[in-house]
Formats: structure tokens, C-alpha cells, sequence
């Protein structure tokens, strides 16, 4: 019996992907394609961006950023959160002289094209990379909060970060 060759994506591989309207990601080498998300889920992050940003802000923790924002983990796992959090960067990032640091939370809204891939591949490499993560699910209106432990906190109403 013969096993196929799979190909293992590196992040270079990944970057020399056509802009062809996708979002390309690789996990552990692992190519992860997403089409352009439809209205419901954009919505959805702009408005959680938005409740996020005065926090943000506010408490001075960090920068909120948005897809598209490459996060490499490894030479074999990019990904790009729908939202992300990274620490306070300095004029050497804003000018491009450093690349920007990973961040310290990534949020994932589920879509039905991604979820499967958000809640398998992308969570656990966030969680081994020491990445909070949240799984914004909204057909359930709730948010699973992925930290170190095995088991996520799960948030209806109301979450205290």
C-alpha cells in the first residue's frame, strides 16, 4: 500500500500565494484556506473590535489589531486572528525596522467555513504557543476564553478579561 505525498506548507510558501481573495494560513504545515468572510462575521468583529478598543486603550495593555495581521509562530504555522491584542510596540515596529511581536490574545470568530479548523488546528497551536484564545461563536451568542488549562471558560452575557 502506498501512502500519498503530502506537502508540508511553510510560512514562505505561504507568502508566495497569490492575493487572490483567500486568506491563506498554515498550521504545523498544514495549508488552511478561508474565503472572504460574509457581512454577519464582519459585523461581529468590528463590533467586539470596537468594545475592545476603549478597554484596549483604557488600560493601556497593548495594541488591538485585525485580520489581515500575519502571526508566525513557527517556520510551518501562520495564521491571522479575526482579532488580536499584541503588546505595546515602539517607533522601531511603526516604522518597519522590527517585525511586530505575536500576540497575547487572539479571538476567532466561527464561521461555518472556518470553524472546524479555528476549534482543531488553530486554538490548540494558539494555546502551545502560550496565545490566550477566544472562540466567538455566534450562533450559541457565546465565547469560549482558551487559556493554558485543557478546558475553556465559557462566557454568554458577559466576560472579564
Amino acid at each position: 500500500m502506498s501512502v500519498a505525498n503530502v506537502r508540508r506548507w511553510s510560512v514562505e510558501d505561504v507568502w508566495a500565494l497569490p492575493a487572490d481573495g483567500n486568506r491563506y494560513e498554515t498550521v504545523d504545515g498544514e495549508l488552511l484556506v478561508s474565503p472572504t468572510p460574509r457581512f454577519v462575521h464582519q459585523r461581529a468583529v468590528a463590533r467586539l473590535g470596537a468594545m475592545l478598543m476603549a478597554y484596549v486603550d483604557q488600560q493601556h495593555v497593548g495594541e488591538l489589531m485585525f485580520s489581515p495581521y500575519d502571526v508566525v509562530l513557527d517556520p510551518f504555522t501562520l495564521v491571522q486572528p479575526d482579532v488580536l491584542v499584541i503588546h505595546p510596540v515602539g517607533l522601531d515596529v511603526v516604522r518597519g525596522e522590527v517585525p511586530p511581536p505575536a500576540p497575547f490574545l487572539a479571538i476567532e470568530v466561527l464561521s461555518p467555513s472556518t470553524a472546524r479548523a479555528d476549534r482543531l488546528r488553530k486554538r490548540p497551536r494558539y494555546q502551545r504557543a502560550g496565545i490566550e484564545c477566544w472562540l466567538v461563536d455566534l450562533d450559541s451568542e457565546l465565547i469560549e476564553r482558551w487559556a493554558e488549562s485543557d478546558r475553556p471558560e465559557v462566557c454568554g452575557e458577559r466576560l472579564v478579561w
